[in-house]
């Protein structure tokens, strides 16, 4: 997993603000102006995002020099530059989505499912699957699943024909 590293340390300006325009393929810095993908036009046109993955956008220089805000945005470079990769898209979907109401009930849950299956690998030392293939998998988990049923049961009522301790 991929973390989020577009905080900055040195008092400067974050990406978070910077506003994304998608229909015009740019960000907009706090001063008002476009960092673009690429300023100027190439005779042979060049891919946007490079090997890596992302793509760089790069205010121009001329609109840098003369803003108020230089200092707080770019102090030590000519021109500001962000980097945004080819899935921030997909990323900003999953940030939304982790804000909802939803999500959280929904990640409470999986927690829950995630700590019984911790308990199966830990204490039932079911660390590998024996079972071959995905239906053997369910077949396995299933079993252990009603054996750990049985166990929670086992402690919550008392076996009948024997005295309490």
């Amino acid at each position: 997993m991929s973390r989020d590293k577009s905080a900055r340390k040195d008092d400067t300006f974050e990406r978070s603000a910077f506003t994304f325009d998608h229909e015009d393929d740019s960000y907009i810095c706090p001063g008002g102006k476009r960092l673009r993908p690429s300023n100027r036009n190439f005779k042979t046109p060049r891919p946007l995002a490079n090997a890596d993955g992302f793509i760089r956008y790069r205010a121009s220089q001329k609109d840098c020099q003369g803003c108020e805000l230089k200092q707080r945005c770019t102090p030590k470079m000519p021109a500001r530059k962000i980097m945004r990769s080819i899935h921030e898209g997909a990323r900003d979907m999953a940030r939304d989505i982790a804000n909802t109401e939803a999500y959280l009930v929904s990640r409470r849950q999986r927690k829950k499912v995630e700590m019984l299956f911790a308990h199966l690998k830990r204490i039932l030392k079911l660390d590998r699957l024996r079972l071959r293939g995905p239906n053997g998998a369910k077949d396995e988990f299933h079993l252990a699943a009603a054996a750990q049923n049985l166990r929670k049961l086992a402690k919550m009522q008392p076996m009948p024909g024997l005295a309490p301790a």
